[in-house]
């Protein structure tokens, strides 16, 4: 790319933090760094709700434990400067101790409340697969002590990391950026052929330094790959890409979150077209409704969909060889997905999933080879980033 050219887009993208400036700022909320909850704080609202169970035996009564229905969409708000969040006042189900149905699963609570305790007086952590294997013939399943963890950090109203839970990371970083991890490591993430893990303690790193003009997400690793061996990052302007290899894990969306907060960035996102993808940048940008009760640590309103657009498919003229058909599981969540409150508020997204729907064909980023091998990093993204082609 000419110095001209990189010097034009440098501007194209630097205007749009400037430009809409006031449109990137989110209400005042707490940062993924400003939850900060003490060990002692931790311990007493475990201890608070195992008095609540012996007042309750106390009395000759069945304890029970109250947990919100997380995955209701009743008990969501939707606020365009923060995303799906939980409503203070949410409809709540109750785990009986003396019924049949639930009393496993009030037992199972009970057993990682006790762990939780353990290693917080302890100060040691351990990651959701390391709790299951402690006694996987009790636990039954990875699933469940995932969803009873999150029902705890739910309950408690305590951020996971604050219960000394790490999530396993799967996410990788690239690009202009160093830091500082916890324990003093320096870390820089210069791109290569090879990427960084994203950290497992996000919270914890400091001294972070980065020139990037923006920020790429990733949908896939696959894409993520190929735009290193093409030295994306450094071919165009200064910037950071991040792949969570399809959904993210709670790390890279924190990471993600600290990135917005601590640079104010543009945050672009590259997701297949097609309904999944879609769904992956709205988890990014507005939160998933299970995870809605940490909305503020973890959503960002500003991320923009950069590609792949269905009106790109069009617009490129993509041979249909390289299209798949719709499924009907694909409708049905193209179909759901134009319902949710989020779409309402973007209407250039409800025309492409018109676009997507009219066409019953879905495209995946590797689809854009068919116009050449290298279409994606040496003509589709610069000319995006250049011309203001995002949404």
């Amino acid at each position: 790319m000419s110095s001209s050219l990189a010097g034009k887009q440098d501007w194209s993208v630097l205007s749009l933090l400037h430009q809409h400036r006031a449109s990137l700022v989110r209400e005042p909320g707490p940062s993924s760094d400003s939850c900060q909850i003490t060990s002692t704080e931790v311990l007493e609202a475990i201890e608070n709700v195992m008095q609540d169970i012996v007042t309750s035996l106390a009395r000759n009564e069945a304890p029970v434990l109250i947990l919100e229905n997380r995955s209701d969409w009743g008990n969501i708000q939707f606020t365009e400067s923060i995303g799906l969040q939980m409503i203070s006042h949410c409809t709540t189900r109750k785990i009986r101790s003396d019924c049949p149905k639930s009393a496993p699963k009030f037992a199972l609570i009970l057993k990682i409340l006790s762990m939780i305790y353990k290693m917080v007086q302890n100060n040691t952590y351990a990651t959701k697969r390391d709790i299951y294997y402690m006694d996987p013939q009790l636990f039954g399943n990875q699933s469940i002590v995932d969803n009873i963890v999150n029902d705890i950090s739910c309950m408690l109203k305590i951020p996971r990391r604050s219960l000394h839970i790490m999530s396993t990371t799967k996410g990788c970083i690239a690009g202009n950026l160093s830091y500082t991890e916890e324990d003093g490591t320096k870390v820089n993430c210069t791109c290569s052929a090879t990427a960084v893990t994203v950290p497992s303690n996000v919270q914890g790193i400091r001294n972070l330094i980065s020139d990037a003009k923006f920020i790429l997400i990733v949908e896939k690793d696959a894409t993520f790959q190929r735009l290193l061996d093409d030295d994306f990052c450094n071919k165009l302007s200064p910037c950071i890409m991040i792949t969570g290899k399809g959904v993210p894990d709670l790390n890279t969306r924190l990471l993600v979150r600290k990135l917005w907060d601590t640079f104010q960035t543009p945050i672009f996102t590259l997701m297949d077209a097609d309904p999944h993808g879609i769904e992956i940048m709205c988890i990014y940008k507005y939160g998933s409704v299970s995870m809605s009760f940490e909305a503020h640590r973890l959503t960002i309103p500003a991320i923009r969909w950069l590609g792949l657009l269905p009106s790109d498919v069009e617009r490129l003229n993509i041979r249909k060889d390289a299209l798949i058909p719709l499924t009907k599981r694909d409708q049905n969540k193209l179909d759901s997905m134009q319902k949710r409150p989020y779409v309402a508020c973007q209407p250039q997204w409800k025309k492409e999933m018109e676009i997507m729907a009219a066409s019953k064909m879905k495209a995946e980023i590797q689809a854009l080879t068919s116009l050449s091998s290298d279409y994606l990093s040496r003509v589709y993204l610069p000319n995006k980033l250049r011309f203001g082609g995002w949404i």
